[in-house]
Order: C-alpha cells, then sequence, then structure tokens
C-alpha cells in the first residue's frame, strides 16, 4: 500500500510509461551502491520504478548506466541476473503468503478433502502442482462443473512444484490444495497475479497499447 500521500502512479524508467505503483517494482541502492528490489517500497532512499516485468527489468539491466545511473543520480551497481533475483523474491514472497493461507485456515489439502470443499465450500482458488497428473486436475474441474450450483470465477494455480508446497505448508506429498474465501486467500492470489504478470508481461504490450 502507498503511504499517506505518496503518489499511486510512476514512471517507468525504461518504458516510460505511467503505470499504477501496483504494476511496478521499486529499486533502491543498497549501502554498497548496489541495485536491489524493494518489493514492498518501504526501504530508504531514491527509487527508480520499472514496470514489473522480467523482459522490462532484463532491459533495465542491460542499459543500466542509463536507466539506473541517471535514475539515481550516482553511479549504480547491477549484479548480473537482477530480473532472476527480483523473479526469486516475487516467488518467494508469494510462497510465503501460501503458508499464512494454512494458518489462517483458508486452505485445504489432498485430492479427497478438496474435492468435498468444492460441494461444500465458497473456494476462490484451485493450486495444483506443476508436477500433479493431469487425470487428478481434470476430476477436480469436472466436479466443480458438475455441482448443482457450480463454482464460478476461481482461480488455478500451476506456479509451484509439490516439494515447494510441501516446504510452504510444512507437509509432504501437497499435489492439489483449495483455497476457501478470505483475506489471506486474496492476498495469495494477488501475489500469484502479480508473480504470473511478472513472467508473461514483455515490453511489446506497452508498443501495442500505445498504437
Amino acid at each position: 500500500m502507498p503511504r499517506k500521500n505518496e503518489p499511486t502512479e510512476r514512471q517507468c524508467a525504461v518504458t516510460r510509461e505511467v503505470r499504477p505503483i501496483s504494476s511496478l517494482i521499486r529499486f533502491v541502492l543498497d549501502p554498497e551502491g548496489q541495485v536491489v528490489p524493494d518489493l514492498k517500497r518501504v526501504l530508504p532512499g531514491r527509487g527508480v520504478w520499472v514496470t514489473a516485468s522480467k523482459d522490462v527489468v532484463a532491459a533495465a539491466e542491460k542499459d543500466r548506466k542509463k536507466i539506473f545511473g541517471r535514475g539515481f543520480k550516482t553511479e549504480a551497481h547491477v549484479e548480473p541476473g537482477l530480473a532472476d533475483r527480483a523473479d526469486a523474491l516475487m516467488e518467494r514472497s508469494t510462497l510465503q503468503a501460501l503458508s499464512m493461507t494454512r494458518k489462517a485456515g483458508e486452505l485445504v489439502t489432498g485430492f479427497a478433502k478438496v474435492e468435498a470443499a468444492l460441494r461444500r465450500d465458497t473456494v476462490v482458488g484451485l493450486i495444483h502442482a506443476s508436477d500433479a497428473s493431469g487425470d487428478g486436475v481434470k476430476k477436480l474441474a469436472a466436479v466443480a462443473a458438475n455441482l448443482d450450483e457450480p463454482t464460478n470465477g476461481y482461480q488455478i494455480v500451476r506456479l509451484f512444484d509439490s516439494a515447494q508446497m510441501d516446504l510452504a505448508l510444512g507437509r509432504s506429498n501437497v499435489i492439489h490444495a483449495a483455497l476457501l474465501a478470505g483475506q489471506a486467500s486474496e492476498n495469495f492470489l494477488a501475489r500469484v497475479r502479480a508473480l504470473e504478470q511478472f513472467r508473461r508481461y514483455t515490453a511489446a504490450e506497452d508498443e501495442q497499447s500505445n498504437a
């Protein structure tokens, strides 16, 4: 959330597009003068804002003297792989949010429990491990589609493998999970959308939108 009196939009230093800060990543200089992502937008000092896209962050790294040097008005050092580091930080933040859904009681795991939740509860998201079998995914989709009152508009998440889900949830062999309605689930899904957008978005989309 932006702090009081803080602008809700900023200009991307690469594309020069003005975008909501929720669609941007703020970068700052650490005490050693290295460029680091400030995903929570709370670190002190001057910030340089870049569209939240792996493609655009990579472009900023490539042209670091122009983008970061000009933005910070001083020499800025960029270790190779800035976009990958931002991706890893966003992924870790998303997995932490997944852990919070369990602590909030808004997550059920296991095929049978997920099936029961679809029939009984308000499900806002289905999480399938990226290495889940297609058969299990199809069966749960069929359950949702054949309900007397179908569950509409839930989000499908397939960003993480079972090992990542196990670690985040402190359980073993997590393949399928259902997100129940609640603030923790909404927070997790918002982070999922941001991570998916970061990995999918390309600078060409800005050019098309301005054509």
